[in-house]
């Protein structure tokens, strides 16, 4: 009977034990050295232990998944060579993803799940920005205003502009002060998000996560499927996801202590956009998040190219490695070398860091998580084939399955509710002056029931009102008409904004 976990063999068998599969782990090594197939074998055996799997997918390879793989020849003699009882082709229970919602269920956040703190990152504010965002989310809190989608944002960015240029002292006493310029920065920031096409990740329905955690009829594990194809081309928006992603696992997950495998693993494809350009204060939520979440039941894999494109305080957390070749052309790729090679517990029987630029293409250095949690002695290692289908499906059968998934028609239909942006439209629409009014007529009704006759004349042609209006007007001369008028003007502006 073949090990749901089984990697391949070296001079022994080499398996990821699923007690330790919370551990985290780490695929590494060049292109076109065989990281996509390692992340196919494991995701297929978290799959049949009945662990869902929620991978990125870049370049579409992974969707072959969801089909059964093809006997060959060359299949056979590698899967004797990796250690395999027998190799019978199996597909896996796949379902697809796509932020932008053309090659799977739409993924979708509201901007309150997504937060300040990474909202920043993904607009590229300076720490001042930042500041005056936390700010904005703070009051909408107070106010109880939802921020679900961009408009939303939009909304309450204009109402805190106007709350500080008209009540600048109450707004600074509650929040601090609020620059103009910072605020106006964000907006064009967000105008950016626009010729993104991010709008589409803003929204509602959200993500439930439960819908992460399902399996299928026979107990497999669903393998959910991120379309990244085009979500890679923007990177901020790519590290934004991921990043929401692991902190709403982080959250909402309850606690899972020492279970004998995982809720769900996590592969992030090309995690080094996860760290790069990032704050000093986001890296350190990231590295508290992997962590603590293995306490949850969640695994995270990541995969890149090389590790030193991984801080050292995420690098250290990462206990399960499958280590594939690097090439040692240049200094900082030798440099690489020596620390990759220094991150395995070392094996009498080979150099590793001699052996990790001698990998041929399906081979790798491979270490896992023993009894207690000991790290495993490195071991060089042939890759078993995955028996599902390698390479990509065509666009006719990732149709098909998308028509046939367990979550067709959850998330399809985009809903605009009652939000920020609905609420504060009310406000202003409220606060507007009536347009049928006649307020002069209103003026002399009011004088004409309640005020005094004057004792002077009136020119020819001057009722009573218009009198009392004329002394009322030349009485905004002082201070209190001075403030009653710049109301007006305001007034007036606000009225030719919208």
């Amino acid at each position: 009977m073949d090990i749901p976990l089984h990697i391949g063999r070296g001079a022994t068998l080499q398996a990821l034990d699923p007690r330790y599969a919370n551990r985290h782990g780490l695929i590494a090594g060049a292109t076109g050295t065989g990281k996509t197939l390692s992340l196919q074998v494991l995701a297929e055996g978290f799959s049949a232990l009945g662990v869902p799997v929620l991978a990125v997918d870049i370049k579409g390879d992974l969707s072959g998944i969801a089909r059964a793989g093809i006997a060959s020849d060359k299949i056979q003699a590698r899967a004797a060579r990796a250690g395999m009882e027998s190799w019978t082709p199996l597909a896996c229970p796949a379902v697809f993803w796509d932020v932008f919602g053309r090659r799977g269920h739409p993924l979708r956040a509201t901007v309150s799940d997504l937060g300040p703190l990474l909202l920043a990152r993904l607009l590229e504010l300076s720490e001042v920005q930042a500041s005056v965002l936390t700010l904005a989310f703070r009051y909408a809190d107070d106010q109880g205003l939802l921020l679900l989608d961009l408009k939303d944002l939009r909304a309450l960015l204009t109402e805190v502009a106007a709350k500080a240029k008209t009540q600048s002292q109450s707004l600074g006493a509650d929040y601090g002060l609020v620059s103009a310029a910072s605020v106006a920065a964000i907006q064009r920031s967000l105008l950016s998000l626009d010729s993104d096409k991010a709008e589409h990740f803003f929204g509602e329905p959200a993500l439930d996560l439960h819908d992460l955690l399902r399996v299928d009829a026979q107990g497999r594990g669903l393998v959910h499927l991120l379309a990244a194809d085009q979500l890679f081309l923007q990177p901020r928006l790519y590290a934004a996801v991921m990043l929401w992603l692991l902190s709403e696992l982080y959250e909402h997950l309850p606690e899972a202590g020492d279970a004998p495998q995982p809720k769900l693993a996590v592969f992030i494809d090309e995690a080094h956009l996860l760290f790069k350009d990032s704050s000093p204060a986001l890296v350190d939520k990231v590295e508290q998040v992997i962590r603590l979440i293995r306490s949850k039941g969640v695994g995270i894999y990541f995969v890149t190219q090389n590790p030193l494109d991984l801080p050292d305080s995420v690098l250290g957390q990462l206990g399960n490695r499958v280590q594939h070749a690097l090439r040692a052309f240049t200094p900082r790729d030798q440099k690489a070398v020596r620390a990759a090679a220094e991150t395995f517990r070392a094996n009498p029987a080979f150099d590793v860091a001699e052996a990790i630029t001698q990998l041929g293409v399906g081979e790798a250095l491979v270490s896992t998580l023993g009894e207690g949690g000991v790290p495993g002695m490195v071991d060089r290692t042939m890759i078993r084939p995955p028996r599902s289908g390698i390479g990509a499906l065509d666009d006719a059968a990732r149709a098909a399955l998308i028509a046939a998934s367990p979550l067709r028609g959850r998330y399809e239909q985009a809903v605009d509710r009652e939000s920020a942006y609905e609420r504060l439209s009310q406000r202003a629409e409220a606060s507007k002056p009536e347009t049928g009014s006649d307020w002069k007529r209103d003026v002399e009704d009011a004088w004409g029931k309640s005020a005094p006759k004057p004792r002077t004349s009136t020119r020819r042609g001057d009722s009573v009102a218009d009198a009392a209006i004329k002394s009322a007007v030349r009485g905004l001369s002082g201070t209190l008409g001075r403030e009653i008028g710049r109301t007006l003007l305001r007034g007036l502006l606000g009225s030719l904004k919208r």
